[in-house]
């Protein structure tokens, strides 16, 4: 199995096993272990961002997922043992190769023109909103570089608590 293949099944169902925008925390940590805390600069507040290799996760300080994306503009793509199975895959799929991956799972996909310009371009499956991003280097196929699962609105209540007391 490809990294394609393996984001063509979770893509019909818009989240990657446990991992999804809105799912609680609690639950992922608990189906795939503890993560890596990424630390941006000396900053501890909430939001945080956390990754099970190139699997990025930003959680809210409610304990609810706001943002996942998977890089894979890497030569190697880490994934979670717990999540597909294995931990690496080939990086940098082209275009080609997940859009035909899409068809034959069909899954119907299209043009995502707010983050297509210049040196890259973008798809996304409109069933699920998951999206595709793919660098074009000069003279050559567009290469996948990011793919992320489609936001949520979030009413977070610990926001919600703060904001109501004086």
């Amino acid at each position: 199995m490809e990294l394609r293949d393996v984001l063509t099944e979770r893509v019909r169902l818009g989240q990657l096993g446990p991992v999804a925008n809105g799912a609680a925390w609690a639950t992922v940590t608990q189906a795939l272990g503890e993560p890596f805390e990424v630390a941006i600069g000396k900053r501890r507040s909430w939001p945080r961002l956390f990754a099970y290799g190139d699997l990025e996760i930003s959680v809210c300080s409610c304990k609810k997922i706001i943002m996942v994306c998977l890089q894979t503009w890497r030569d190697v793509v880490d994934l979670p043992v717990g999540l597909v199975g294995r931990e690496t895959f080939p990086g940098q799929p082209t275009y080609a190769e997940v859009t035909e991956a899409l068809d034959r799972a069909g899954c119907v996909w299209q043009l995502y023109e707010p983050l297509t310009f210049d040196t890259q371009c973008s798809i996304q499956v409109p069933s699920t909103g998951v999206n595709f991003t793919f660098e074009i280097p000069e003279g050559e196929d567009p290469l996948l570089n990011i793919v992320g699962l489609a936001p949520r609105h979030h009413d977070c209540p610990a926001f919600s608590r703060t904001q109501a007391t004086p």
